[in-house]
């Protein structure tokens, strides 16, 4: 059943017509899509019966296909009188072969596994289980799925931009004769999320309608089109370089990126530039850049706020493992609160895939003898610690082959200690590190390259890891302190000081506690003393932070042999975030967040490790590695680290924000754009644009702002576009946050981020940004 089926009843003529129209439709998608012809994208178009499986008793037969704007399937509502349920192709995060949600493993027999796939989205919509008649079906769907997602992602900016504003016409086009009269075109600028007087439309409209019909169509659409993305700011900043009969020149392409860019160009490189963007095949010939090809580079990763050399690892990766900021998750077992939401394996393969490179497992015993994950004296539910090592094992290194620490709060009886240890040896195997690298007993970490691939279990551990090099290796299970952060959440009071509780620890276990020994921390001189490096300790929000005001020097020479792992408080009952800038500051390596919580705080952590490949692992100032640095980011002294710069913004513009009320065709924002520095104390700043009325087209409001930088290699850099509220707080449009040191000079867009962290297709900003020395 599809969306054609809820139609009014036409005549065979009619009927004929309009499935003619939705094959030319399909086609032209189809051929924007580069898939023109293809069989996976008919096997799409033509859709099939899936089984949709909610419970064990909820799995129905569902006809699902692509629409004919090949960015939408509909399935049919399970209410009567419904219209389709419908997705977007953008809103697909992957899709997955075999039973690896939680719903496909509990709901069908393992027999099904090779039928079953499930379709993950962006944020927190939940997943569409399905299972086919067929192994080889079943790989069809997902085979397809994959390819039009693919495509739909690399589609360029200019494609994405017509590919939405075709559709925002086709919705506006009430009547379907592929024609816009006036009234239609009032109706699609609203969607385009600009209001502008009747005036101006009436204006755009005579000026498109060069045939005088009272309607646009053909290239007169494509007039209006060009009319309405005309963007005055371009035709500036082009005008002013382009020298050579009116066109930019390999020369005047040159020197634009000199002057403007501040890039290290070579005349090779500005035509590379020429022959990968210009649009026009004469002005290609003529090795010119025409308008068109200027803002096709402008577009794209090149003219790019975000430095495209740093997209891929390119920090030295051979230095020891604490000498770097991991990307690290708390309580990861949660998809919502720490109450009473749900647990689940989906939200480790989410973090994974995300880079995170610690995950946390809060372990208890289960029924039945099997272990289980959730967190402790709540509500939450639980998933077992057997499922939960396989996920992270099919997972872990999809998104970066760099070590995954597993940071594991035992609260588990002996026996099911036992069984822990036997699921993380059988089922990691040998990416399972169990013993140190070499032959000899350590002094320091191996690196993040020697780790490639593998994982380190973080946990308590009986006895020092020199007795593994001698025959002293035959302790057996004992009272250890338990994990102190269990002791936070249970207490839920920071004032009150948490009496030790005491677990007995198998020996199992323990065993395979290498390079991340947890231990209780009783201050930097007792750890310096008596510490070994691979001994580390988890510190309370409210403690780290206290310390890092305090005696931040020492934090940060704790942190050039230790590794250290600062937790949220227990009372973020919310599964709130902490600022984790402070704790980078001193050198904190695993700064733990609650990745499933969209906030400004993950955010700023997602900025930190958009860099080096968006491995997870990013290198420390070497101010906060050298043992003679006497660093702190409270009290600035000279040093290395400080560097007097200015960093110049110009916010110049916005394109095609995104509508925050879809369903009120006449809800238009009024945007504006505040620009913050994360850093050291000296360094924090924010300030803020104007806001714009009735505009997130095309807004435009040329405001510049300087901010002093004392500390760059510390610093992040955020844009954040707001809709304008007068009477109460403003609503989020998209962010963008990065590290200073990724930051490209000179005239660039910005892409905007949801709050979950994914990129709006169409949105970005334009800006002109300088970092300069400081006289």
């Amino acid at each position: 059943m599809s969306c054609l089926r809820l139609r009014p009843k036409r005549t065979n003529s009619e009927e004929q017509a309009w499935q003619e129209s939705l094959r030319k439709v399909a086609q032209d998608n189809g051929k924007r899509l580069g898939l023109e012809g293809d069989s996976d994208l008919r096997f799409l178009l033509n859709g099939g019966d899936l089984i949709k499986v909610r419970s064990k008793s909820w799995q129905k037969n569902r006809f699902i296909k692509l629409m004919e704007d090949c960015r939408t399937i509909g399935y049919p509502s399970e209410k009567v009188f419904k219209r389709e349920k419908t997705f977007l192709i953008d809103d697909i995060n992957s899709v997955r072969l075999g039973r690896l949600s939680d719903g496909l493993k509990k709901y069908t027999d393992p027999s099904e596994e090779e039928k079953c796939f499930s379709i993950i989205f962006k944020g927190k919509e939940k997943n569409l289980d399905f299972m086919a008649s067929s192994k080889e079906e079943a790989q069809q769907w997902v085979t397809s799925l994959e390819k039009v997602v693919n495509n739909t992602r690399n589609l360029s900016k200019k494609q994405r931009s017509e590919h939405w504003f075709i559709e925002a016409m086709r919705k506006a086009d009430k009547n379907k004769d592929n024609k816009m009269s006036l009234n239609e075109l009032k109706i699609f600028l609203k969607q385009l999320n600009i209001e502008v007087a009747d005036i101006y439309a009436e204006e755009l409209f005579r000026k498109s309608d060069t045939s005088n019909s009272g309607t646009l169509e053909g290239s007169e659409i494509k007039e209006f089109y060009d009319l309405l993305t005309y963007r005055k700011e371009i035709d500036v900043i082009y005008k002013k370089y382009a020298k050579t009969d009116g066109e930019m020149s390999t020369t005047d392409l040159l020197n634009f990126l000199l002057n403007e860019q501040r890039e290290q160009a070579t005349m090779e490189s500005a035509l590379k530039l020429i022959e990968k963007y210009e649009v026009d095949e004469t002005a290609k010939q003529n090795k010119h850049m025409t308008k068109d090809g200027f803002l096709m580079y402008l577009q794209h990763e090149e003219g790019s706020i975000f430095n495209p050399a740093h997209s891929s690892v390119y920090q030295d990766m051979s230095q020891p493992l604490n000498h770097y900021f991991i990307s690290s998750s708390h309580n990861t077992y949660l998809m919502e609160d720490q109450l009473k939401g749900p647990s689940s394996t989906e939200a480790y393969i989410k973090a994974l895939m995300k880079s995170c490179r610690c995950v946390e497992l809060d372990c208890w015993d289960g029924a039945n003898g099997e272990p289980v994950i959730y967190h402790g004296y709540t509500l939450t539910s639980k998933v077992p610690f057997k499922d939960v090592i396989k996920a992270i094992k099919d997972f872990a290194f999809k998104e970066s082959k760099y070590p995954v620490i597993l940071s594991l709060e035992n609260h588990c009886t002996v026996e099911q200690q036992k069984l822990m240890a036997h699921y993380l040896i059988s089922i990691l195997g040998d990416d399972l590190v169990t013993k140190p690298l070499g032959n000899t007993m350590p002094t320091n970490f191996p690196s993040p390259e020697e780790l490639k691939g593998k994982f380190l279990i973080k946990g308590k551990r009986l006895n020092k890891l020199d007795a593994m090099f001698s025959n002293n290796n035959t302790v057996e299970e004992e009272m250890v302190s338990e994990e102190d952060e269990a002791e936070d959440c249970k207490q839920n009071d920071q004032k009150a000081k948490p009496k030790e509780t005491k677990i007995k620890l198998a020996k199992e276990l323990s065993d395979i506690v290498i390079y991340c020994k947890s231990v209780h921390f009783s201050g930097f001189e007792h750890s310096r003393d008596n510490q070994a490096f691979y001994e580390m300790s988890s510190f309370k929000e409210s403690k780290a932070f206290n310390l890092a005001e305090t005696s931040a020097t020492a934090f940060i020479h704790h942190n050039m042999d230790k590794l250290s792992r600062i937790y949220p408080a227990g009372s973020r009952t919310d599964s709130s975030n902490y600022n984790p800038v402070p704790m980078w500051n001193v050198g904190c390596q695993i700064v733990a967040l609650n990745f499933q919580t969209p906030s400004k705080e993950m955010h700023i952590n997602q900025g930190r490790f958009v860099q080096n490949g968006f491995c997870g692992y990013v290198l420390k100032p070497e101010f906060q590695r050298s043992l003679s640095s006497q660093f702190n980011p409270n009290s600035l002294t000279i040093g290395p680290w400080l560097q007097q710069k200015s960093l110049h913004v110009m916010v110049i513009s916005a394109q095609q924000l995104p509508k925050l009320n879809k369903d009120k065709q006449n809800s238009i924002v009024d945007p504006l754009v505040k620009v913050e520095i994360f850093g050291v104390p000296a360094d924090n700043a924010s300030k803020e644009t104007h806001y714009i009325k009735n505009n997130g087209f095309n807004p435009v409001w040329n405001e510049k702002f300087e901010f002093p930088i004392h500390v760059p290699e510390l610093a992040l850099v955020r844009f954040m576009v707001e809709d304008y509220d007068s009477t109460s707080q403003n609503d989020y449009i998209g962010q963008y946050c990065l590290p200073l040191t990724s930051v490209q000079n000179g005239y660039r867009h910005v892409p905007l981020l949801t709050k979950r962290g994914d990129v709006i297709p169409s949105a970005e900003l334009f800006v002109h940004v300088m970092l300069l020395d400081r006289q």
